[in-house]
Formats: C-alpha cells, structure tokens, sequence
C-alpha cells in the first residue's frame, strides 16, 4: 500500500506532460481566419506554403501559429484634416474597406506583422488623400466632385497596397466638412446660380412662344393671302348662285331679290 503514492506520482507527471504536449500542438482555427505557421527549428515564419485554414490542426509543440482575420474589414479614419488647392483646411471622413491576401498571408507577416493595418493601409490613405484633395477647390469638394476624389484616393491607394501582400476593397467618403463660412459662401453661389439659370430657361421658355406665335400668325396671313386671291368675283357670283338655288328649295318663308347685291349677289330678306 505504502508503494502506490510512488507509482502513482509519475502516472500523474506523464499525464501532465502528455495534456501539456497536446495543448502545444494542437490548435483550432475559427471562421474568417487563417494561421501562419512559425517553425521554431526550420526558417521561422512559412512562406512557401499555404496559410493553415479553418479547423482543427496538430503542430509541434516547439511551433506556433500566428492567427489573422482574413475577412473583409472596415477601418474608419474620422476627421481627416487636408488641403484644399487653394490651402484651405477641409476635413474628411473616410472609410477604408481591406483584407489581407490569403494566399500570401506568410509574406504579410514576415514582412509587415500582425499590424499590418497600421504599417501600410492608414498612413497610405493620409497620404493619397492629402494628394487628391491638393487638386480640388473647396467647392469642386463640396458640390461636384465628391465621386471623383472617392475613386482617385481608391485607385492610387490601390497601386501602392497591391504589392504589399494586402486587398484594398473599396474607399468610402463618407463627409466633407469645409469652414462655415466656406460652406455657406458655397451655398449662396450655389443658390445664385440655381436662380440665374431658372431666369434663362423662362426667357428661352418666353423667346419660344413668341417663335411660336410668329409663325402661327405667319401661316394664318399666308393662308388668308392665298384664299383671298383665289377667290374672284366669278367664283363668288358662282358661290351665290349656289346658295340661292338651296334658299329657294327650302320651306322657310323668304324673298328672294335677284341681283340686287354688292357684285350681283341676290339679297335674302326672310322673317326674321
């Protein structure tokens, strides 16, 4: 009985140790992620094999797995501060759209790390940023051109993320704040032009129904030109005596003066 204690105790110890060897070398990697292997005893960080994906996977104990979120993510830079081309302070709101590129996620980490975001993704878009607002007036900013400088940061950003092992989704703008008075110096012009161009679409609106009833009248005199030569006194002598030929058929009592009106037209004088 006295001997159990002591074959009992490196029972124990073996037991440890084998729990201890398992939590070492295993290791389990969640959705949206993926490991980069670090081999204590062969080249440190694996680049020339594919990053260890979702699941369950047995290392050795003397290595360790480095795990990155390999999802798309979103990084907000709030109240950016840059230049205008005319040197006026303009604040943006940006939001960045990344993730890094999985099939190269060893290169990522043996080069750049785990903070990768902060190491190449924020301070390229400062810097794009500050470059594309340069080209822009503080109006271009705030009324027109929004789309634009949203695409060029994107694309120039783009270029210089692309060899760095990273995926650059998409660049949002979110807000262009300019001074007060800036903006409301904006808002005026922007009024005054929304008024002068309503006043030049009334006048062309006024100049196109004077058009309009100029060659209405127009066609009307050149109507009445051409019916008053083509009507001569024959065709009218011929036209009342049509006339009187229906009036004598009709039952309503009438006179009938032959010849006794303006050309020789026959004068009607009924009771009425």
């Amino acid at each position: 009985m006295q001997k159990l204690p002591k074959i009992g105790l490196p029972v124990v110890l073996l037991v440890v140790v084998v729990l201890i060897f398992i939590s070492k070398s295993s290791i389990n990697i969640g959705y949206g992620e993926a490991g980069v292997l670090f081999k204590t005893f062969g080249g440190g960080v694996v680049t020339d094999e594919p990053a260890l994906g979702e699941g369950f996977h047995i290392i050795a104990p003397w290595n360790k797995v480095y795990i990155y979120n390999v999802k798309q993510q979103e990084v907000f830079e709030s109240k950016m501060q840059v230049l205008s081309s005319n040197g006026l302070e303009i604040s943006l709101d940006i939001s960045v759209l990344y993730q890094p590129k999985i099939e190269e996620l060893g290169l990522l980490h043996k080069t750049k790390g785990e903070n990768y975001l902060n190491i190449i993704i924020i301070p390229q878009i400062r810097a794009v940023a500050r470059s594309v607002v340069g080209r822009y007036t503080p109006e271009q900013l705030y009324s027109t051109k929004r789309d634009a400088i949203q695409n060029e940061i994107f694309e120039e950003t783009q270029k210089v993320v692309e060899n760095q092992y990273v995926q650059l989704n998409a660049v949002l703008v979110r807000d262009v704040t300019l001074p007060i008075a800036i903006r409301e110096a904006i808002e005026r012009k922007l009024n005054q032009e929304q008024e002068a161009l309503e006043y030049e679409f009334r006048i062309e609106k006024a100049k196109q129904e004077a058009e309009r009833q100029r060659i209405d009248a127009e066609g009307k005199a050149t109507a009445n030109r051409i019916l008053s030569a083509s009507l001569t006194q024959k065709i009218l002598q011929e036209k009342g005596i049509e006339a009187t030929i229906k009036l004598s058929e009709s039952p309503n009592s009438k006179v009938i003066v032959i010849g006794s009106g303006e050309g020789g037209l026959p004068i009607i004088l009924g009771n009425q």
